[in-house]
């Protein structure tokens, strides 16, 4: 099923769903770079998934085989005046929250260069996995622009390599390989470019009933992604209330029941 986000005469914005998984792609070819009105089909696609009970996971990407993104559409900001940049950052800020803030797995599908915003866009998902392409690279440039990495990049990144390893990276402005990406911990995984969307759905599924619990999945998530910004005493506060909606969901029963029996458990999200 492929339907379209209907925000502007344009479909900036791709959503199609495949055996539990919603398949969001950033359709601007060549480069996929984000406009407001590419934001506001994306930020509608995410609610479109968030809002799915048949949905338990997200995959972001970007349609063509050499972008998954390019980030902002440079053109675009040079065209507008401060106060719109200023809001065009805000929003792109709320809606990749809406990524963080979704207990549902989100994967972003690296389907090639993935420079600036693109980056920033990436590491809003709870995992990336990329094309094993030597080509294909990853960096936040934006200093070379006379900027900074403002959709998130300048807090996300440092989160993820660290303060000094990210002031590095960020101002130098370099650009570096998929490989160099996941030795720095950005990317989980590396996949072959010939089966990649193919194999990035394989991987994705497995987080999905009846294989996974999907309930526990986004949970997880959730007190992850929560407990990151707050103090130990009130994270731990947060995980034992997500442990307790878990503990009384039919797929907790089937799991513990499950081990007890030695077999596998079926898992339904419920």
């Amino acid at each position: 099923m492929v339907t379209t986000i209907e925000e502007t005469t344009k479909t900036l914005v791709e959503y199609r769903t495949e055996a539990g998984v919603a398949v969001i792609t950033m359709t601007d070819p060549p480069a996929n770079t984000y406009t407001y009105e590419m934001n506001r089909q994306l930020d509608e696609a995410i609610l479109k998934a968030r809002m799915d009970n048949d949905v338990h996971v997200i995959v972001l990407t970007g349609a063509g085989d050499k972008f998954f993104s390019a980030g902002a559409n440079i053109k675009m900001l040079a065209s507008v005046d401060p106060t719109f940049k200023y809001y065009f950052c805000l929003h792109a800020n709320e809606t990749l929250l809406r990524l963080e803030h979704t207990p549902k797995l989100v994967i972003a599908a690296l389907n090639g260069h993935t420079v600036g915003g693109g980056l920033e866009i990436a590491m809003a998902c709870d995992l990336r996995i990329a094309r094993g392409d030597t080509a294909d690279k990853v960096g936040l440039p934006e200093v070379n622009l006379g900027v900074l990495p403002g959709t998130g990049g300048t807090q996300r990144l440092s989160r993820m390599v660290g303060k000094s390893k990210a002031i590095e990276l960020m101002v130098t402005g370099n650009t570096f390989s998929m490989e160099e990406a996941k030795e720095l911990g950005l990317v989980n995984e590396l996949l072959d470019r010939e089966s990649f969307m193919e194999s990035v759905m394989e991987y994705a599924r497995q987080f999905c009933p009846p294989n996974k619990a999907a309930k526990a999945v986004g949970h997880i998530k959730r007190s992850v992604q929560t407990g990151w910004e707050i103090p130990m005493e009130s994270a731990l506060v947060v995980e034992r209330e997500l442990q307790a909606l878990l503990f009384n969901s039919q797929d907790a029963k089937e799991g513990l029941n499950a081990y007890v029996d030695k077999r596998p458990a079926t898992f339904t999200a419920k």
